[in-house]
């Protein structure tokens, strides 16, 4: 009689039970049943394959965080954190979850800031915090400053902020009217992943995202009203040949270069690994 069918009133195990039951136990693919049982452990994933005991208290949590799953829930909330880049962020439903996609604009927005020299970043809808994050972790001379319209959004940023010990400044409000009169005309970079969905596609995203992250983090009007605001108000913000950075949608290069083709602007689109159209890359004109 294996360890796992030992249980209690309630189906709660009353010892301790081997991972790899566990694995194979749940309607789950393996990979993601080891990522839940190393996120409720600490255990590696080459340790659980191997097989471990696990402790009653643990095997419950695991199988609730199963069941969140395979209801759809994302397995990054479920495991509470993610890498980006350098750093490591908490993640829940307050943010969007930090994609590869845009782990690559952080690595674009990177090589455009000075490793010695004082410079200003702005984050434009922060999120978690991902992205003013992890340029203040690998350039701490420059001063990045980061906001979000959500105030959610923004207590989950403080906190990734308190966690790795990083400078950022954080205000709430609704794009660059969040930011302090201050800095106007001061702006070196701004960098942000703005919502790029259409209202019309929202219909057609996969469950797992349209039902747990944030709507407001992810639609906005036809897709491209968060870069008609972009391409007509950051350059009161930027200092002369200052930078913007941003992510933008599969699909959408053309119309926003169109956007920023005035005497303004200095603009390009670049693809992503997957070579789809993901970046704007824009600078203001001296």
């Amino acid at each position: 009689m294996g360890v796992n069918s030992i249980v209690g009133e309630g189906g709660s195990p009353l010892a301790a039970v081997n991972s790899q039951h566990l694995v194979d136990d749940k309607h789950l693919p393996s990979h993601e049943a080891i990522r839940l049982l190393a996120a409720v452990t600490g255990r590696s994933g080459a340790e659980l394959r191997a097989g471990v005991l696990v402790e009653p208290r643990s095997v419950d949590l695991f199988h609730h965080l199963a069941d969140r799953r395979a209801s759809g829930t994302p397995l990054q909330y479920l495991e509470g954190t993610v890498s980006f880049g350098p750093i490591e962020l908490l993640v829940d439903s307050r943010a969007l979850i930090p994609r590869p996609e845009t782990e690559q604009l952080w690595e674009t927005a990177i090589g455009q800031i000075p490793l010695d020299s004082p410079f200003t970043v702005v984050d434009l809808g922060t999120g978690s915090g991902c992205l003013a994050l992890a340029i203040a972790h690998e350039r701490p001379r420059t001063r990045v400053v980061a906001c979000d319209i959500s105030p959610d959004a923004l207590d989950l940023a403080r906190l990734n902020a308190f966690l790795l010990d990083l400078p950022v400044e954080f205000f709430q409000g609704d794009r660059l009217s969040a930011l302090p009169t201050a800095l106007s005309g001061r702006i070196d970079l701004i960098v942000t992943n703005p919502p790029y969905i259409s209202e019309s596609e929202w219909p057609g995203l996969p469950e797992e995202v349209r039902d747990h992250e944030p709507r407001i983090a992810l639609v906005a009007g036809d897709g491209l009203r968060e870069f008609r605001y972009l391409a007509s108000h950051a350059p009161s913000w930027l200092v002369s040949g200052g930078g913007l950075a941003a992510e933008i949608g599969d699909g959408q290069g053309q119309a926003i270069l169109r956007l920023f083709s005035t005497p303004r602007w200095a603009a390009e689109i670049r693809r992503d690994l997957a070579g789809r159209e993901r970046f704007l890359i824009a600078r203001l004109q001296t």
